[in-house]
């Protein structure tokens, strides 16, 4: 894999943060486990990393964008990923659900 020049801080705090947003998803199986079956999941992965990818490189390429910038950006969309689930799974069980 090319080395992007990511720092190992940024890498394990989106790995942290896609733990938690797992965790938001897993516990919102128990309420609705339509939007979480294999078909939806596998479809939405996929199309989701393709225009992502398609898009940093375009970006990237243009010098619009840094993989740098892009993984600042991506935290911070992980982050507000992980809120929602805690807000959602909060309002579901009426308890103050922090994930991650």
């Amino acid at each position: 894999m090319k080395d992007l020049g990511f720092s190992e801080e940024k890498i394990a705090k989106y790995h942290q943060l896609a733990h938690a947003m797992q965790s938001g998803v897993a516990a919102m199986q128990h309420y609705d486990a339509t939007p979480t079956s294999p078909k939806h999941l596998r479809v939405g992965v996929n199309s989701a990393m393709v225009e992502t990818t398609v898009i940093v490189e375009i970006l990237v390429a243009k010098g619009v964008l840094t993989y740098d910038e892009f993984l600042d950006a991506l935290i911070a969309g992980m982050e507000r990923e992980v809120q929602t689930y805690e807000s959602k799974l909060s309002e579901l069980t009426g308890a103050n659900i922090t994930l991650g």
